[in-house]
């Protein structure tokens, strides 16, 4: 037997779309699945190190990942039309925030990469995710930047939204979805390995799309409070037919993310697009 160890965040859309595979649903044939979760800034800095055979990565993480792992076709979390919002006690504009201290939940999430393509001058602190609602509500920081559940909850929370980064990129782009994160499997695999490897990631994908209800009782474990109106909603966003594969749409988004994000001296190059 072959194990792979597939690392994703404890989040309950990363636990929707792994749902036949860790409830070994599907014939897996000679692999073994083992799952691994950690937050996504881990598992970024993780993969610098190859420790998983497939693993979650932050899109702009992978700007420097791609000579040691591949991006896959299927698995990819993009906001469309939505995305990670950044927050504050009050109503605050773009020019009251060049004298803010903005959290970020990670120097190599998708989200800070979006937010500097918004404000490059913004000052930023890193923070937990979930430390981050209430760093802002406590007046630590001055916004912040929510993903996650925080997408849903921050207004039950009595925060302000002061740019909707997927909102933003879709008027950037003629309505194209904001890449956020995505699944990639080391390139020493082998082809074989990689191709058969996908094949099983995009099933479960499937078989959890159209197994909804069973997969969504098992993505509420994840859920962090959210009731199971929210986990559906927030399942739907970001687990649906951009993530079993990116199609045209998404690969023209990804490629002009990075592009751009190059463009703006913010990543070092633009990575290999395999979509295997």
């Amino acid at each position: 037997m072959t194990l792979i160890r597939v690392a994703h965040s404890p989040d309950s859309d990363d636990a929707f779309m792994f749902y036949a595979l860790a409830h070994e649903l599907l014939a897996t044939g000679d692999y073994r699945f083992e799952h691994v979760l950690s937050d996504i800034e881990t598992l970024n800095q993780k993969a610098f190190e190859g420790t998983y055979e497939v693993t979650a990565v932050s899109i702009h993480a992978y700007a420097h990942l791609d000579g040691r792992y591949a991006l896959l076709s299927s698995g990819a979390s993009m906001g469309d039309g939505y995305g990670p919002i950044l927050v504050a006690r009050e109503a605050l504009s773009k020019k009251d925030l060049s004298k803010c201290k903005v959290a970020i939940p990670g120097k190599l999430t998708s989200a800070a990469l979006a937010l500097k393509m918004w404000n490059a001058d913004l000052e930023t602190t890193i923070l937990p995710f979930d430390a981050i609602g209430p760093a802002v509500l406590a007046g630590d920081v001055d916004a912040g930047v929510v993903i996650h559940e925080g997408q849903l909850t921050w207004q039950e929370e009595g925060l302000h939204n002061i740019v909707d980064l997927g909102v933003w990129w879709s008027e950037e782009t003629g309505g194209l979805p904001l890449p956020l994160g995505g699944n990639v499997v080391r390139r020493d695999l082998g082809g074989t390995v990689i191709s058969e490897v996908s094949a099983l990631l995009r099933q479960s994908i499937e078989y959890s799309l159209a197994h909804r209800g069973q997969a969504l009782d098992y993505a509420l474990e994840y859920g962090r409070g959210l009731d199971r109106a929210k986990a559906d909603r927030f399942v739907g966003m970001y687990v649906n037919e951009l993530t079993v594969d990116y199609g045209e749409r998404g690969r023209k988004a990804m490629r002009l993310f990075l592009e751009r994000a190059f463009s703006e001296g913010l990543i070092p190059r633009v990575p290999t697009l395999d979509f295997c």
